[in-house]
């Protein structure tokens, strides 16, 4: 069975604050979570209490799968000033080795229109090289996520799976990969098995929401039986951030993706 991490972010709001939802989720049957960024930068919640969300993990034996990079950096648009991504990088870091989380959720930003899209590519490749060789040793990884631009993301510079797969294959590091999240890749219309099988053991993370919606498994047209199907023939027996915006309470939310993943 998939190892199932809610997105405290969007799950489990009901019980409080980012530790107790920690502990909901612990109590509904989950031994793992994911968030979005780890001082609430990015989200509109307030800025996460570390130390108490790392008691709350501690003690209910939750481990965190995937925290987000803070600050959003749009890499490709003037003044080109990236240094406070490398400054932040460090310092994400370090609060993922305090939650002993090994993942940390990259991006690309915005795609910029003075450049070839290859050129943006390229150069996204030397940027994640510079990353990885700064944070080397630290035993975190830094996966990669397209996102759709047909609905969420217009605009963004990466939005193909295959190009996603193309800069950690140019970035070269087993400190690298690709974050496949299912509903990104069904709303830009990607063919799930052909993706995976292309970005190969690139893939080192994957996240979901139904299609259309972005709501939770069951709300959309997604067949979760075929896609987790698809997700295990791939060879991808990691953990699954389920990153949607519930229609209902979230213990209520999750039943259908729990009963596809107990199958698959």
């Amino acid at each position: 069975m998939y190892q199932l991490a809610p997105n405290i972010e969007l799950l489990f709001t009901e019980a409080g604050d980012y530790p107790e939802r920690v502990r909901a989720a612990a109590a509904a049957g989950f031994d793992a979570v994911e968030m979005w960024g780890p001082t609430g930068v990015d989200a509109p919640a307030k800025p996460k209490d570390i130390p108490a969300l790392r008691a709350a993990l501690e003690e209910t034996g939750t481990q965190l799968t995937a925290q987000l990079a803070e600050p959003r950096t749009q890499f490709m648009i003037p003044p080109w000033d990236h240094s406070e991504f490398f400054r932040k990088l460090d310092e994400g870091v370090e609060i993922a080795r305090a939650l002993g989380c090994p993942r940390i959720v990259v991006g690309s930003g915005t795609g910029f229109g003075g450049w070839k899209r290859q050129v943006q590519l390229d150069k996204l490749i030397e940027i994640y090289r510079t990353a990885i060789a700064q944070i080397e040793g630290s035993g975190v990884t830094l996966v990669l996520e397209p996102v759709n631009v047909r609905v969420d993301h217009p605009g963004s510079l990466l939005d193909r799976t295959s190009e996603a797969a193309y800069v950690a294959r140019g970035v070269d590091s087993p400190a690298f990969g690709v974050l496949y999240d299912i509903y990104h890749s069904a709303v830009e219309g990607e063919d799930m098995a052909a993706e995976l099988a292309g970005a190969g053991d690139l893939v080192k993370y994957v996240q979901l929401a139904d299609a259309p919606g972005r709501g939770e498994p069951g709300t959309g047209e997604l067949d979760w039986e075929e896609r987790l199907g698809i997700l295990r023939a791939s060879g991808y027996d990691g953990p699954i951030g389920l990153e949607y915006y519930p229609t209902v309470e979230s213990s209520a939310s999750v039943r259908r993706i729990v009963e596809a993943a107990a199958r698959a």
